[in-house]
């Protein structure tokens, strides 16, 4: 049986109770556990798929389609542990899966209640698993005192009183402000916010306490009094250069150590850190730099783009660079010159998106990429604007576009290269979608296999021609056009199985010009960097322009 972390937060959001959880799961990997981390939203929408990056930063996709919150990125690249649909829930989809069992007669014609019709859906939902792992690790969403998370504080309470002794513990994270007038670093919100959480009966046996200054003895012995935690059960957790810093800063710490003592777990395992170890040493050892302009529309929020930024991280690490990425947002290319902006760098990512605002933009980047022999990486809908790109200016197909912007228009405007998908093969059945089919979970989700063409760059850089990544998109690619575009110097170099979606086009005629349908940052770690990005890094690497 899994023993169980609640990983709760406090004083204000965005403290970064995702990368605590994913460290504290690479930690405890170190120590020879196995872990999974799951993460619990109390927002109302089913899942973050048709929300705006502006609201929720990037939908991270799992192999089996789920469209889930950012943070279970972060548990994945840290622990490596591939996250499936369980390891994602919202109060939306609790509420729903509760009125689906009501309408099916399920509860036999009781009063539906929060308590504990609801909290009970949320238990089983935690419970899901957890003979398969040595440690679950739960985050709770938002702050403790939000009034839409009281349902899963609820939960885990009930959870942790309905379990044998030992078997669940609370790690609380807050804030300890420094008041630059008087010097002092201010524990009395971290304080009132241990008050709120065991007012609803939650005791957290670990405090983690994020500060921009050391915290002093007395300012540590402070807070065990009053929050009644052991001494050492208060974590500092200091700003990093690098977020893979942290497994490393949190074991200095003693973050794992008190995690095992809170269990009582003795003798601890020794942990073997080599992995952080040298991933924290490619970062702080980089030998040179280059320069990605990252052309997209979600650019005022890095988080939109964030397995991106984190993947291209990672790619830098494999080849010992740093990789500095700029965001540039595409609708200026249509209105500016882009040469003024992109002839300083020395590689170009459009990264995928939705909609017609700054497509323009994103199809003159592969254009000047192409142009000017800049490596480029087109992922899903950054693959099907180089394939317009060509289509126009290459292929005698000047009015090309795609159907997608046309169905925004409510007017045929464009040569549509790029179509609505109305069915596809997902394993042994087939899927069928309409235009105008409701937005949610309705894409082409998850992990698709693709077949590449031996010989071909993609399959260099793979080492194989068999590959599986992961989906998110309505449009493809029509492969009617493939003649054309291929004649015009685009090869269509990955397929689907079936020979009919096009996965990867390339310029043979280019250093490095490859677009994709899928995306390949969603797979990206840093102690396994993708090869696609890896390979991206190298190439923009040996630009001359390389400082």
């Amino acid at each position: 049986m899994a023993r169980f972390v609640f990983i709760t937060g406090g004083v204000v959001s965005s403290l970064g109770k995702g990368l605590a959880s994913a460290a504290l799961g690479a930690l405890l990997q170190a120590r020879g556990y196995s872990v999974r981390l799951r993460k619990l939203d109390p927002y109302l929408n089913v899942d973050p798929g048709t929300m705006s990056p502006f609201e929720h930063g990037e939908v991270f996709v799992t192999d089996d389609g789920a469209e889930t919150d950012l943070d279970l990125g972060h548990y994945e690249r840290f622990t490596g542990v591939a996250a499936r649909a369980t390891d994602s829930v919202s109060s939306g989809r609790i509420y729903s899966n509760v009125l689906e069992k009501e309408r099916r007669g399920d509860y036999l014609g009781k009063t539906i209640q929060v308590i504990p019709h609801v909290t009970n859906e949320i238990k089983d939902f935690i419970a899901i698993g957890e003979d398969e792992v040595d440690f679950m690790l739960c985050e709770i969403g938002g702050t403790v005192g939000d009034i839409e998370g009281l349902p899963f504080f609820e939960a885990i309470r009930q959870f942790a009183q309905e379990r044998p002794r030992g078997e669940c513990i609370f790690m609380h994270l807050t804030l300890l402000p420094y008041i630059a007038a008087s010097g002092e670093l201010k524990t009395k919100p971290t304080q009132h916010s241990v008050k709120e959480l065991r007012s609803i009966g939650l005791q957290p046996d670990i405090l983690v306490c994020r500060s921009e200054r050391p915290i002093p003895q007395k300012e540590r012995d402070k807070l065990a009094l009053f929050c009644n935690v052991r001494p050492d059960a208060v974590i500092a957790a200091y700003d990093l250069k690098s977020i893979y810093e942290a497994p490393l800063a949190y074991h200095r710490e003693g973050l794992d150590q008190a995690v095992l003592d809170a269990f009582q777990i003795s003798p601890a395992p020794k942990p073997d850190l080599s992995r952080w170890q040298d991933v924290y040493d490619r970062i702080v050892n980089a030998e040179g730099e280059v320069r990605v302009a990252v052309v997209g529309k979600y650019t005022q929020l890095e988080d939109a783009y964030k397995s991106i930024a984190e993947a291209l991280t990672h790619g830098g690490m494999a080849n010992r660079v740093k990789v500095r990425a700029e965001w540039i947002d595409a609708e200026i290319f249509e209105r500016e010159d882009p040469s003024p902006y992109l002839q300083d760098f020395h590689a170009i990512l459009v990264p995928g998106g939705f909609g017609e605002r700054g497509t323009e933009g994103k199809i003159r980047a592969a254009q000047y990429a192409r142009e000017h022999k800049i490596p480029y990486l087109g992922i899903c809908l950054g693959m099907q604007m180089a394939v317009i790109e060509t289509a126009r200016n290459l292929a005698k197909l000047p009015d090309a576009g795609s159907e997608e912007f046309d169905h925004e228009a409510g007017e045929r405007r464009f040569t549509p290269v790029v179509y609505h998908l109305k069915e596809w093969v997902q394993g042994n059945r087939t899927i069928e979608r309409k235009v105008d089919d409701a937005k949610g979970g309705t894409m082409r989700l998850g992990a698709y296999t693709a077949v590449l063409e031996p010989g071909s760059r993609a399959a260099q850089i793979y080492g194989t021609t068999t590959i599986e990544e992961r989906h998110r998109h309505r449009y493809e690619v029509d492969i009617r056009y493939r003649e054309q575009l291929e004649a015009a110097g685009l090869k269509f170099s990955g397929m689907s199985p079936d020979g009919k979606l096009p996965e990867i086009v390339e310029r043979p005629d280019h250093p490095w010009f490859i677009g994709v349908q899928f995306h390949p940052e969603l797979k990206s770690k840093p102690f396994e960097p993708h090869p696609l990005f890896a390979d991206f890094i190298r190439a923009a690497k040996e630009v001359e322009r390389l400082v």
